[in-house]
């Protein structure tokens, strides 16, 4: 193998690596898991969830109980991720659909907001975490009261997904555990 096809090959290994940690960022907000996301920051890592927190991750990671207390349903889709490798540091723009079900005194709501993370990534004893995560809104759609109606006859006997442990992923996945990447 050529020196050139071995850093091709780095490269494609880091952009994977990378890639696996936006989609357990994902599964850990979908699921409350709050230790996974400890897993997956520097411990001197930044978060700008905007008027949410401004600070060190693990202080917003300390927050997220009462954040998601009224959060019936998390559900985040990654579609455009541009990433730009520096040795071990990496940047990130990672393009994303998130659906959130917000119980409220007034009754339920839905929120899908179309945004964008800017990301930036350092691999330290061998690993790449997150050292700065910046969220941004390119548009949302509110509908209040929710349209979700988990009862129709289409979906009877279907998985329903749920916050935290009780989800049924956990119950049917070996390799896939919970607070592992």
């Amino acid at each position: 193998m050529t020196p050139d096809m071995e850093q091709q090959l780095q490269a494609l290994l880091d952009k994977q690596a990378i890639m696996e940690l936006i989609n357990a960022y994902c599964n850990a907000a979908d699921r409350h898991d709050n230790e996974k996301f400890r897993s997956l920051y520097h411990e001197d890592a930044i978060d700008d969830h905007g008027s949410f927190f401004k600070g060190l991750a693990m202080d917003f990671i300390d927050t997220l109980p009462d954040i998601q207390a009224n959060m019936e349903i998390l559900h985040h889709n990654v579609t455009t991720v541009n990433i730009k490798l520096d040795g071990d540091r990496a940047e990130g723009e990672v393009y994303i659909l998130a659906f959130h079900k917000i119980s409220t005194e007034e009754g339920p709501l839905d929120l899908l907001i179309g945004g964008r993370y800017f990301d930036k990534y350092e691999k330290r004893n061998g690993e790449w975490k997150f050292t700065y995560r910046a969220v941004d809104a390119d548009w949302a759609h509110l509908h209040q009261p929710s349209l979700v109606n988990l009862k129709n006859p289409i979906i009877d006997g279907a998985h329903i997904g749920r916050p935290g442990p009780e989800d049924p992923s956990y119950s049917i996945f070996d390799l896939l555990q919970w607070g592992q990447r």
